[in-house]
């Protein structure tokens, strides 16, 4: 029995949530989100709490009402404040260079690989004080965010000898 998926969620100020046609649509200063939610589960708003409900008693609908409540308060915490990933291009002249909706990275291959940024990432390049390329992954979508940010580090994973010594 999930009781965690039984607990309401505080509907954060300045935010916006409504529910249709198995739609939940959650609006607020930093944007726009919306999730499809399973047939299995119910969504009622009522005040400034969300509750996730199960319309039938059985394990997958149990599991489902845990896994929607994690996604709503994502959703909420996405579009008050975002999510952020810092990442490091920490190697011998790795670099990387940000072109309109690309990215041009050089870490140590013959070629240079390019990656597309997805819609609604920002992107920012920076400098540690030590002189070492960072890479700022933000967004109000938690998975798109955690996504990208792995398929950059994909591109060249650390190496982990060097990181041992």
């Amino acid at each position: 029995m999930s009781r965690l998926g039984k607990k309401p969620i505080t509907i954060p100020e300045k935010v916006k949530v409504e529910f249709k046609n198995g739609i939940l649509e959650v609006s607020g200063t930093a944007g726009k989100l919306s999730q499809n939610i399973n047939e299995k589960i119910n969504i009622k708003i009522e005040g400034n709490s969300v509750f996730a409900e199960m319309k039938e008693e059985s394990r997958e609908a149990n599991m489902l009402q845990g896994l929607t409540r994690g996604l709503i308060g994502n959703m909420f915490e996405g579009v008050v404040n975002g999510y952020k990933k810092e990442l490091e291009l920490n190697g011998l002249g790795f670099k990387a260079v940000a072109e309109g909706k690309k990215i041009t990275f050089t870490v140590g291959y013959s070629h240079t690989v390019t990656k597309e940024i997805p819609e609604g990432i920002k992107v920012v390049l920076g400098m540690t004080a030590d002189k070492i390329p960072t890479l700022s992954v933000s967004g109000i979508d938690k998975q798109t965010v955690g996504s990208f940010a792995a398929e950059v580090r994909a591109i060249k994973p650390p190496n982990h000898i060097k990181v041992l010594v």
